[in-house]
């Protein structure tokens, strides 16, 4: 626990790639096999549930210290971090502690699992034996997140990727297709993991994604139209359909096994040929006709998909690309290769609930700026920009994939409220909450934001909400209606959860606007005329 407790302390230290490749590079160099399964599990989406409750936490952490639950809530909400809070008490409690112990990563884990059935008291015991036996803060830190299964680190799956290359001499497209889809961190082996003799038949595992840069420059500066695809970037869920050994199986982006999500796809499984895998975008619609991603939204979290759903939301397949046809890896084919053999399985396919996403057809830069602007009316975002002689790649990657957005909706809102962030931002006011003005003048609240600022700002922010808040509900705090900032979002859509009667799609802080006074910020009409102009 003690060399995993440092890697999360260098990782956290860094904001530079290079140096927390390095870190990982370094830890699994030495790590036990055990523990590196299960960091590539932690660093992957795969942290274990969470085997003790947030209130248990706090009144175990009140005893261990001999301090009252309010001492510790007020502590709490100073710290902004709960696991955080109880490593730091811990640590300066005067309480009487066993000589530090110290025992592998895996062990603590396996603790976790085993703990998921047991009883209050034995799962107090460890919690307690596991304050006083790990020596340092960050030790008690890590062990406290672990166990609350909220452990999140700012290490992205194509940074362990590419140390693991480093590490086992793999390619890191290889690498990357071994440690996605479904294993189990508790029973497979690292090398079983890795090595490709050894590795773990599973028929389901998806490939990892290829991802678009954004597109920032002038469209002109990518040369000759004819040498691109262009399709609509569609606004639904990423995916991979994958028909391996008579199965067939639904993968999102965020590699969540999603096949039962969608019995819609069922028929692929009498329609596809096996050994086939395809890339494209899970969109609510009727046929070829895209619907409002808010239906969508209607599904997503639903654990039982009723014919009534289905009716009232139904979901279709956009097909992009085909990453494996008849069991062989045909990514490193060229785009152009790859849509004929597309075209061809989709038609054979023969079904409306697999489009296949079209091609857009312009002579010129001009003309496709122009369409652009259309792409709402289409229920998309904007473009995406695909060199024909272009290879599918791991990841995001710039140079040959590029997505071309419509500009943002905007309105001017003012902060209400503030509360404190997590991680690195877990001792700044960085999470806030925005209203506009109704006809009788009145504040509304209607979103929520955290996103958008430098850290400069941010911090500026946080001395403002510091030096101004009125009222305080636990962690939230009541800041005084005169910072005016411009919300910058994708979509706006009707709803009854929220007393302004919208939500809105990705929304994010464009900018301060410094240059406006909260009287100055725009209205709930302003939110329901853009509804009716833009709503889905």
């Amino acid at each position: 626990m003690k060399a995993f407790a440092q890697l999360v302390e260098a990782l956290s230290a860094t904001t530079k790639t290079n140096e927390k490749i390095t870190a990982l590079q370094n830890y699994l160099s030495v790590a036990a096999d055990k523990d590196k399964v299960w960091v590539i599990a932690l660093f992957s989406g795969r942290r274990p549930k969470r085997t003790i409750s947030s209130s248990l936490l706090k009144t175990w952490c009140s005893e261990f210290c001999n301090i009252p639950l309010w001492l510790l809530d007020e502590c709490y909400h100073t710290v902004g971090d709960l696991s955080e809070t109880i490593a730091l008490l811990v640590e300066a409690s005067d309480t009487v502690i066993d000589a530090p112990q110290e025992h592998p990563l895996h062990y603590y884990i396996e603790q976790f699992i085993s703990l998921e059935k047991a009883t209050e008291e034995a799962r107090k015991i460890f919690m307690l034996q596991g304050w006083a036996q790990l020596e340092s803060t960050t030790e008690k830190f890590v062990f406290n997140k672990l166990l609350s299964g909220s452990f999140r680190i700012g290490v992205s799956q194509q940074l362990m990727v590419n140390a693991l290359a480093k590490v086992s001499g793999a390619s890191p497209s290889v690498i990357a297709h071994r440690i996605s889809g479904k294993w189990n961190p508790a029973t497979i082996t690292f090398n079983e993991l890795l090595i490709d003799e050894n590795n773990v038949a599973d028929h389901s595992k998806p490939y990892p994604f290829y991802l678009a840069y954004p597109l920032e420059d002038a469209v002109e500066t990518l040369g000759n139209i004819d040498e691109w695809q262009v399709e609509w970037k569609w606004d639904g869920i990423r995916g991979q359909i994958i028909k391996r050994n008579d199965h067939l199986f639904v993968w999102s982006r965020g590699e969540e096994l999603m096949t039962d999500k969608f019995p819609e796809y069922n028929l692929f499984e009498q329609a596809l040929p096996n050994g086939t895998v395809l890339d494209g975008e899970i969109i609510v619609a009727e046929g070829a006709t895209p619907l409002p991603f808010a239906l969508m939204q209607t599904r997503i979290g639903r654990k039982n998909i009723s014919k009534k759903i289905m009716d009232n939301a139904p979901v279709s397949f956009f097909v992009y690309d085909i990453l494996e046809y008849d069991g062989a890896d045909w990514r490193g084919f060229p785009l152009q290769q790859r849509r004929q053999q597309l075209e061809q399985i989709v038609k054979q396919a023969g079904t409306d609930k697999m489009q296949l996403s079209p091609i857009i057809s312009c002579l010129n830069w001009g003309e496709l700026t122009i369409l652009r602007q259309q792409s709402r009316e289409h229920y998309a975002e904007g473009f995406m920009l695909k060199r024909k002689s272009s290879v599918y790649q791991t990841g995001r990657k710039r140079g040959d994939w590029w997505k071309w957005k419509i500009e943002a909706l905007t309105i001017d809102a003012v902060l209400i409220y503030a509360q404190k962030g997590s991680g690195r931002r877990s001792n700044l006011y960085t999470d806030y909450t925005f209203a506009v003005r109704d006809a009788e003048n009145k504040l509304v609240p209607f979103t929520k934001a955290y996103s958008g600022l430098t850290d400069k700002e941010f911090a500026q922010v946080d001395t403002f909400v510091k030096r101004n808040a009125i009222e305080k509900f636990g962690p939230v705090r009541t800041v005084k209606p005169e910072l005016v900032f411009e919300i910058a979002f994708e979509g706006i859509a009707a709803s009854n959860r929220h007393k302004s009667g919208v939500a809105l799609r990705f929304p994010r802080m464009s900018r301060w606007r410094h240059d406006k006074k909260a009287a100055e910020i725009n209205t709930l009409e302003d939110l329901k005329k853009m509804l009716e102009v833009y709503g889905k």
